[in-house]
C-alpha cells in the first residue's frame, strides 16, 4: 500500500541547513499498521508530513496504491490519504461545532449525504449524537481526539496517519482510543502509519516498526522482536530501556548516537 524510498529533506539554507530526513526506506502492506519510532527530533513527523503532502520539498520516491506521489496532490489522494494530528485542543476550530467540523470535508469532497454521514462516522468513534452540535471547549480530550479520527474517517479513506494521536492524553484515555483505532482497522481493512516515542503504544499498535534516529533509520523490526527484546541495534536497545521508566542507573550509561 504505501512505498518510501530514498526519502531525504533538508530545512534552512547555508550553514544553518539541517538535514532532517536522511535516506529513508521502508513498505507498508495493505492493512498493516507500520510504527515509526524514535526520540523527539528523530524526523518521524517529518516523514509523516511528506507522505500527507504538508511538506512538499522532499526529494526520492513514494507511492501509495501503486500510484507515485508527487510534490502537490489531487482531491483523489485526500479522500485515499487522512491524517489525525498530536493535538486534539490545536486541530479542531474552537468556533466550529462539530457538525460542522465534520461536514466541511464531505462538501470540499462533493459527497452528499452530510447529515448520514456524520451521524455514522460519530457512532464509529463512540460518540453519540449528543456530541454533534457541541463546540470543542465543552469536549474533554479524548472526545476530541474521537472527533478528529472521525474527520479523518468521514471520507472512507483507505490509509490513516497517525502523528502521537494519545501522547497528549491521560494513561487511562489512551488505552480506550488505541483500542477503538485497533478496532476500526480491522472492521474497515485501514492501513496505519502510526509515529510514536512510546515503545508500549507501538507495541500493542503495529505488526512492524522502523526504528529512527537523527534522521536516519536505525532498523525495522516486528513486534515479536520488540517483546522479547532481540534488537540487534544498541541505539533500540537505549530506546527501549528508555521507555520503561526513569533509571538513573540506566541513564548514566547511555551513549549518544550520531
Amino acid at each position: 500500500m504505501i512505498v518510501v524510498e530514498n526519502l531525504n529533506v533538508f530545512f534552512g539554507h547555508g550553514q544553518a541547513r539541517n538535514h532532517a530526513v536522511r535516506d529513508v526506506n521502508f513498505t507498508v502492506e495493505k492493512g498493516e499498521s507500520f510504527g515509526l519510532v524514535g526520540e523527539s527530533g528523530s524526523g518521524k513527523s517529518t516523514v509523516l508530513n511528506c507522505i500527507s503532502g504538508l511538506l512538499s520539498h522532499w526529494t526520492g520516491r513514494m507511492e501509495i496504491d501503486g500510484v507515485r506521489l508527487k510534490q502537490k496532490r489531487n482531491i483523489g489522494f485526500c479522500r485515499k490519504v487522512q491524517m489525525v494530528f498530536q493535538d486534539p485542543y490545536g486541530s479542531l476550530h474552537p468556533r466550529h461545532t462539530i457538525d460542522r467540523t465534520l461536514k466541511e470535508p464531505v462538501k470540499i469532497n462533493r459527497l452528499g449525504d452530510a447529515n448520514h454521514r456524520v451521524a455514522r462516522v460519530l457512532d464509529e468513534v463512540g460518540l453519540g449524537a449528543e456530541f454533534r452540535f457541541r463546540f470543542p471547549h465543552q469536549l474533554s480530550g479524548g472526545q476530541r481526539q474521537r472527533v478528529a479520527l472521525a474527520r479523518a474517517l468521514i471520507l472512507d479513506p483507505e490509509v490513516i496517519l497517525l502523528d502521537e494521536p494519545t501522547s497528549a492524553l491521560d494513561v487511562s484515555i489512551q488505552a480506550e482510543v488505541l483500542n477503538l483505532l485497533q478496532d476500526l482497522r480491522r472492521e474497515k481493512q485501514l492501513t496505519y502509519i502510526l509515529v510514536s516515542h512510546d515503545l508500549a503504544v507501538v507495541s500493542h499498535m503495529c505488526d512492524t516498526l522502523l526504528v529512527m534516529n537523527r534522521g536516519k533509520a536505525v532498523e525495522t523490526i516486528t513486534r515479536s522482536q520488540l517483546k522479547s527484546g532481540v534488537i540487534k541495534e544498541k541505539y533500540t536497545k537505549q530506546l527501549l530501556v528508555a521507555g520503561k521508566g526513569y533509571d538513573r542507573t540506566a541513564i548514566d550509561l547511555f551513549q549518544d548516537f550520531r
